[in-house]
């Protein structure tokens, strides 16, 4: 027989009834995708894993989806089946078509066919989705057929002087403007369905506010559709028409945003809920959690998955798989109890810390709740000795501009004490220079100018960083890891094996994990490995490098209460680098904020976020996303250090900036905007806001 070459054009679009779609489905006419009773797994090591689970839904015409849950559950494996970049190795069953064209048995032509006409996709880490030898305009034009079509797509996903930027290498470019670019080669052909997974994960939250308006703006211009898989409700909840929340390789709930969101009606979809930080979050107590892991996709339990998890858990949901039933008209549940049983039940516990089941001994840490952001370290006025006394810190690098070395100031005379016991949250958008000042106190960079002062502890600061699976050496054991902080210590093996032992406990893990290696370990139980790591021999301070950025809104929850728990117990200060206001507010007692390598404002964690005084800071509370707020975005990027405006480096940016603001000699520095001395401003307008409040 002779070969011939399909494409999404040869095949016509089989008929699909209605009712063979997912729940809530619509007509054929107004379905991009649909994926049915779907089932993928992967022969791994002599083990089946399980990733997906007989999944039903539809992707409507125009609707942005959101697909949420925490690692382990699905989600990208669902992604990629409706992309058909599924390995080889998987085993499928069910079916998912797009514009009627199978995306799991169809040839692999048909398959690049439908993602050339039909499809785009936007990754987490466009640093790695992006070729690094090739520039950015030429990366575009592949896409989209031409330079001029490539220079459109790039002012159309609002990056500034296109034209100039084409020329640039990936790594030249902010992330910002990187995911900008995966935005445009993804709706490059005026794609049916785009699949975005995690594509703010990577960015700080001013970035992260633009992407999500400009995300929205597509739909809207060219009335594609999304499928936004993130663990961040927040998001889905600025961008989603609907959601549905994947469990355990399985549809939980499936329904209208709003519902979803502000009246779930699985257990699962409320723990999650609640889970979440927000500028709300209660200051007084431990922070909510879900307790326990998603369970093995290897060994999934035969009944409901969440049932180990779960508060509401009954005797007969070990038993059988819940199907999802109609909850409200586009509203469904797979949950056995009836939904306003599940409302009323945790509606009551929503003043609680969980609302999950207590998880086995092993899995969470012993010892008194402690709050995040309680203890604040100078009450009653009392003066405190200093853990870190930071005092005029600069440092600059060499960068390259162009063609051109230029220096790049990542610190910028930054002064700051952190008292004995305090916390102390370094805030601002990547590039600000918050890294490079915990690397200075660590030791790890030098200063070319000031000092950084510690304290007489015998232990030097010790580091807690973003990825803890990079950061812990792969080919030792977590008790190796551990031990070789305890080499100092004069301790018989007999000792030393009994404090790795205590400090694993004092995380929440159990002794066997000392046995295991980073690989083995899910990212939570990576994350407290380090934190044990750095708290087996007690530090004067911790410094916590966004140790939670990358974890599930309950994993993050969980690392936040142990961080608190670990600095009461032990008496520790703790220097915390995120871009999130509202991590910063629970887990510290005063918020510094950067902006260009400089402190633009600093002061008690309340205040600054009740009632900022910088516009940048400002514009940083603005843009924390929220369920029911939508986010304010900051017009522009960040300026580059090579290239530091003169006067105050966020004039350009500031929606209140006067001629003053740009004027070379002016300098702005930190004074007081309140009266208060621990209320300082690098703004202008400082003291008129102070007297306006």
């Amino acid at each position: 027989m002779e070969e011939t070459t399909t494409t999404a054009a040869d095949v016509a679009a089989p008929d699909i009834a209605a009712g063979e779609g997912g729940p809530g489905s619509a007509g054929t006419a107004d379905v991009v995708a649909r994926v049915a009773d779907l089932s993928v797994t992967f022969p791994r090591g002599g083990l089946r894993v399980q990733a997906v689970r007989g999944v039903s839904l539809d992707i409507r015409r125009g609707e942005i989806l959101g697909l949420v849950g925490e690692s382990g559950s699905g989600k990208s494996v669902l992604g990629l089946s409706l992309l058909g970049l599924l390995p080889a190795t998987a085993q499928v069953g069910g079916a998912v078509t797009v514009r009627g064209n199978d995306m799991l048995r169809g040839p692999a032509q048909l398959r690049r066919a439908v993602r050339r006409q039909h499809l785009g996709a936007i990754f987490q880490d466009p640093m790695t989705s992006l070729n690094p030898t090739m520039r950015v305009g030429r990366q575009v034009s592949e896409a989209a057929g031409s330079n001029a079509e490539a220079s459109r797509l790039l002012r159309a996903v609002g990056i500034p002087d296109a034209e100039r930027r084409m020329a640039s290498f990936p790594h030249e470019l902010s992330g910002g403007l990187r995911q900008r670019v995966m935005i445009a080669m993804a709706i490059a052909g005026s794609p049916s369905l785009v699949i975005a997974d995690e594509p703010t994960t990577a960015l700080d939250v001013m970035v992260q506010a633009q992407v999500l308006g400009l995300l929205r703006g597509l739909r809207d211009e060219i009335g594609c559709s999304f499928l936004m898989i993130t663990h961040d409700l927040g998001v889905a909840a600025q961008v989603a028409d609907r959601i549905a929340v994947m469990y355990a390789g399985r549809i939980a709930e499936l329904g209208p945003a709003a519902d979803v969101l502000r009246r779930g009606a699985h257990p699962y979809s409320v723990a999650l809920t609640r889970s979440r930080l927000s500028l709300s979050s209660a200051r007084g107590k431990a922070l909510p959690t879900l307790s326990g892991e998603v369970p093995d996709p290897a060994a999934p339990p035969p009944g409901c998955p969440f049932e180990p998890r779960c508060a509401l858990r009954r005797d007969e949901c070990p038993a059988a798989l819940p199907a999802l039933s109609v909850v409200e008209p586009e509203h469904h549940s797979a949950c056995i109890l009836p939904a306003e049983q599940v409302r009323n039940a945790l509606g009551r516990a929503r003043a609680e810390p969980a609302a999950a089941a207590p998880a086995p001994e092993a899995a969470v840490a012993t010892g008194p709740a402690v709050t995040a952001g309680a203890g604040a370290a100078q009450a009653d006025g009392a003066a405190q000795a200093d853990a870190a006394h930071i005092r005029d810190v600069a440092k600059t690098f060499r960068g390259k501009a162009g063609r051109r070395r230029a220096p790049l100031q990542a610190l910028r005379e930054v002064s700051v004490k952190v008292a004995e016991g305090e916390s102390v949250a370094i805030v601002g958008e990547s590039g600000s220079g918050k890294s490079t000042l915990l690397r200075v106190v660590a030791g790890l960079e030098r200063a070319d100018r000031g000092a950084v002062d510690l304290g007489h502890a015998k232990s030097r600061p010790q580091m807690v960083f973003q990825d803890s699976g990079a950061s812990l050496t792969p080919w030792l054991t977590v008790g190796s890891l551990i031990g070789e902080r305890l080499r100092g210590e004069n301790l018989s093996s007999a000792q030393r094996k009994g404090r790795i032992t205590e400090v694993l406990s004092h995380v929440g893990l159990p002794c066997h994990v000392a046995n295991a290696k980073a690989a083995q370990l899910s990212g939570g139980q990576r994350q407290r490995v380090a934190l044990a790591r750095a708290t087996v021999v007690p530090p004067e301070v911790l410094l916590c490098d966004e140790p939670t950025s990358a974890l599930d809104v309950s994993l993050a929850a969980v690392v936040l209460n142990l961080i608190a728990r670990l600095r009461a117990e032990l008496g520790m200060a703790v220097l915390f680098v995120t871009h999130d206001l509202a991590v910063a507010r629970v887990v510290a007692d005063r918020i510094a904020v950067m902006y260009l390598g400089r402190l633009v404002e600093i002061g008690p964690a309340e205040d600054v976020v009740a009632n900022p005084q910088h516009p940048y800071t400002r514009a940083l509370v603005s843009a924390v996303p929220d369920l029911d707020v939508p986010p304010a975005a900051l017009a522009g990027e960040p300026a580059s250090p090579l290239a530091r405006p003169h006067g105050c480096s966020f004039h350009p940016r500031c929606p209140v900036a006067e001629k003053v603001c740009a004027d070379p000699d002016f300098d702005p520095r930190l004074v007081s905007a309140t009266g208060q001395h621990e209320r300082l401003v690098a703004c202008v307008h400082a003291g008129r806001h102070a007297e306006a409040n």
